[in-house]
């Protein structure tokens, strides 16, 4: 069996940066434990499954595919950097001729469209709570250290905890910041968190200007101890940061060793807007 199968970089217009997602493309039905074991052969945050709704759809010419997304250790409900990956297949290596592609996933349909040089997923938008820092104590010491919190907040629909590092910090202390979330593990057994993610204030001034908002994101529970761009957790990060800057429209920069940018639009219909480039860097087949 024979499976066309590419490495996209996502959010990044150059190589070996942004976050990189295996996507597949299924001409059949997939054994179920395969997704998996391919999965964890690939061995990258995602592997991206795209397989036809109907027996004479087609990679080129239809606009409507399931979407199924796995870490080297488990299924998940949502990706957006894998999401961005197989749109860049369809529309770039398929050729394919729709300008709006849909996907049915576990977090519902997803569309994702092309505007000039950019792709723009249409995701859900999730809310976050104020969260008690007595309940996550130790996770964010774990985490941070003596670093000093500005705000708590927590995604009941997606169990990722926002921590919000205090506005003197500047972004060199959140890239120079040493994780090690092997240790989350044992400091969160609930089962409530499932992300973590730290977060800063853009900085009006200096030589990074123009990013609204700065984030690293870990999840060592789903197998990722770092990841490089992470959509879904900006799906979080775009609702806490439109409330925090009263702004619908942000450029955001994942601050990870591979790094990445996001453009970000809240929509009136609850959902967001998160746009980024993609850089093709592999492409296959899976051979078994």
């Amino acid at each position: 069996m024979q499976i066309p199968t590419f490495t996209v970089d996502a959010f990044t217009d150059r190589p070996f940066s942004g976050n990189p997602a295996a996507v597949c493309l299924l001409e059949n039905d997939l054994n179920e434990d395969l997704h998996q074991k391919i999965a964890t052969e690939m061995n990258l945050s995602e592997t991206a499954f795209i397989r036809k709704l109907q027996p004479g759809d087609d990679f080129t010419k239809s606009s409507c595919f399931g979407l199924r997304w796995f870490t080297p250790a488990n299924e998940v409900p949502l990706c957006g950097h894998a999401t961005l990956a197989a749109a860049a297949v369809l529309f770039h290596i398929q050729k394919n001729t729709n300008a709006v592609l849909t996907f049915v996933t576990l977090s519902g349909e997803l569309k994702a469209r092309r505007v000039e040089d950019h792709i723009v997923l249409d995701l859900p938008l999730y809310l976050t709570y104020p969260q008690v820092l007595q309940e996550v104590e130790d996770l964010i010491k774990a985490a941070i250290g003596d670093m000093i919190v500005q705000d708590l907040r927590y995604s009941p629909d997606t169990k990722k905890l926002l921590v919000r590092l205090s506005d003197a910090y500047e972004r060199s202390a959140l890239e120079e910041l040493q994780v090690n979330a092997q240790r989350f593990l044992s400091t969160e057994k609930t089962g409530k968190v499932k992300g973590l993610i730290l977060t800063l204030k853009g900085n009006s001034s200096g030589k990074h200007k123009g990013h609204d908002f700065y984030s690293r994101y870990f999840s060592p529970w789903y197998g990722i101890l770092e990841d490089p761009v992470t959509g879904s957790a900006h799906a979080v990060l775009s609702s806490y940061w439109s409330e925090q800057l009263g702004k619908k429209e942000m450029l955001a920069f994942q601050c990870s060793r591979r790094g990445g940018e996001l453009k970000i639009s809240l929509r009136n219909d609850g959902r967001v807007d998160i746009a980024g480039q993609i850089a093709i860097v592999l492409k296959g087949n899976l051979t078994f």
